[in-house]
């Protein structure tokens, strides 16, 4: 049935992740909020994993720095902060923030914590290849230096795998810290029951102010349908990340959509025997050109393509650049791969195998598990992959997803790119300060990488909530790191 959907309308500054702008009154909830996570916990929630958000997002665990809608960071457990010289930054931390333990929050502990990260293995994203260091200057200031000057030395503090937890923590496992009554956050996870749930209790004395609602259950369901289906019978209030195919059998007023800086491409390997040849890789472009998946597949709940940056950053121009001449494929054949993880993007897979086919290419479709998936497609295995990424990864800098996606020498350069040139704009922009002409910087260079039809955009990604009656205060958080806040009640 037709529906219509919440959207982010509020700018989501630093008050807005912590307090949360959704729609509705902010009193004292009575009732324990029902919450249905799409991602299980794979290490115990240890913050030097994928965990790191999952704690993040129920609202037990924070970082010195949040990020806002545009990727500017704002405070949370640091209060402010300055720059001493190129390459050192002074920050305040916040007065009167507790640990859930009791014990303060402290630049000696903060450090401590900081200094675990580093030393985790492997490396949190955000600060790899970063020769950093952090000292404590008496009880409240956080010093932190790195060898080079580094633009985006506070964004990379936002990263959940940089939470704040206390001594407790480490004590057991120093490689794999438990977040259980360690954490900041508006509510104290107490318990957790292996992938299954866990459970919190509100913090009283968190230094944002009172939690709106006694406490959270937190139920772990991987499968999206699953998700649906508890919402419907009212077994949750709050379902994350639910797919588009079950969209249409929810109410109007339960569903929330947030748009995502993260883009569905297909990746042309330019060093496959046919994608090498830059006229193929313009016919395989030509061939999609007329796909709206955004509309189909996803439902009208993605915005269709318009270049590499999508419509949740508001720096995101459309860019202009010549389209290359196609060849006639004649029968080339081609293998295509992507991975079912996310439940989209195998139907995309045979939407676009089938308009390949239709061009005059031969394609044979190759659909796995990610986990299974991944040597393969960085090997360079496939003549085309078909997958969702942020473009903004853990720092919320699209340079630093350039460097990394399209740089000759980039980790993740799935379409095997390399262009002098476009290297060289790469590490011109990484030298900039100021974050809009780093974003202006980024959408220059993506005019070339489109040009070259090496990552052809397919549409925008939203993520989707589900909400039950009477729920209020959730984040909108298009980083997807914040879901609960002290204001999340159910009324």
């Amino acid at each position: 049935m037709p529906h219509r959907k919440r959207s982010l309308l509020c700018v989501l500054a630093a008050a807005t992740l912590v307090s949360g702008c959704f729609a509705g009154g902010q009193g004292e909830g009575t009732d324990r909020i029902q919450l249905g996570l799409a991602f299980p916990p794979v290490k115990a929630m240890s913050p030097f994993s994928d965990d790191a958000a999952t704690a993040t997002r129920m609202g037990t665990a924070e970082t010195l720095v949040t990020l806002d809608a545009e990727g500017t960071p704002q405070p949370a457990l640091a209060a402010s902060w300055r720059e001493s010289d190129p390459t050192t930054w002074r920050l305040r931390l916040r007065t009167g923030a507790t640990f859930h333990d009791g014990t303060p929050v402290t630049a000696k502990q903060v450090v401590a914590s900081l200094q675990q990260a580093k030393e985790a293995t492997p490396t949190p994203r955000s600060l790899a290849e970063t020769d950093i260091d952090f000292a404590a200057e008496g009880e409240h200031i956080v010093v932190v230096r790195t060898a080079e000057a580094d633009p985006v030395l506070i964004q990379r503090l936002s990263s959940p795998e940089l939470m704040i937890l206390a001594e407790r923590a480490y004590q057991d496992d120093p490689t794999a810290p438990n977040p259980v009554r360690a954490g900041t956050g508006p509510y104290v996870l107490t318990k957790v029951n292996g992938a299954t749930s866990a459970t919190l209790e509100a913090f009283d004395d968190y230094w944002g102010g009172k939690p709106a609602t006694p406490g959270i259950d937190v139920r772990f369901l991987s499968e999206g349908d699953s998700r649906a289906r508890a919402l419907r019978a009212e077994e949750l209030d709050i379902a994350q990340a639910l797919p588009a195919g079950q969209l249409g059998s929810l109410d109007a007023d339960q569903l929330v959509s947030v748009p995502l800086p993260r883009t569905v491409n297909l990746s042309l390997n330019q060093e496959s025997p046919v994608f090498r040849d830059a006229e193929l890789r313009a016919a395989a472009r030509a061939a999609v050109a007329d796909l709206d998946i955004a509309k189909t597949i996803y439902e009208g709940d993605a915005d269709p393509p318009a270049g590499l940056f999508g419509p949740a950053s508001s720096w995101a121009e459309k860019p202009g650049y010549p389209e290359a001449k196609a060849a006639d494929p004649n029968g080339r054949r081609i293998s295509l791969a992507t991975y079912s993880d996310r439940a989209e993007l195998p139907e995309a897979a045979s939407a676009v195998a089938e308009a390949l086919r239709k061009a005059g290419f031969q394609v044979s479709v190759e659909v796995k598990e990610y986990a299974a998936l991944e040597p393969a497609l960085l090997r360079g295995d496939y003549d085309a992959v078909i997958g969702a990424r942020s473009y903004v990864l853990d720092t919320g800098d699209p340079i630093g997803w350039l460097a990394s996606d399209l740089a000759c020498d980039g980790g993740y350069n799935l379409a095997r790119y390399c262009d002098a040139e476009v290297d060289g704009l790469i590490r011109n922009a990484a030298e900039i300060s100021d974050p809009a002409e780093r974003n202006a910087a980024a959408v220059d260079i993506s005019e070339q990488i489109l040009a070259a039809d090496v990552l052809v955009p397919l549409a925008h990604e939203k993520t989707r909530f589900g909400l039950g009656e009477g729920v209020t205060g959730i984040a909108e958080d298009p980083f997807e790191r914040q879901i609960i806040t002290k204001d999340t009640a159910k009324q």
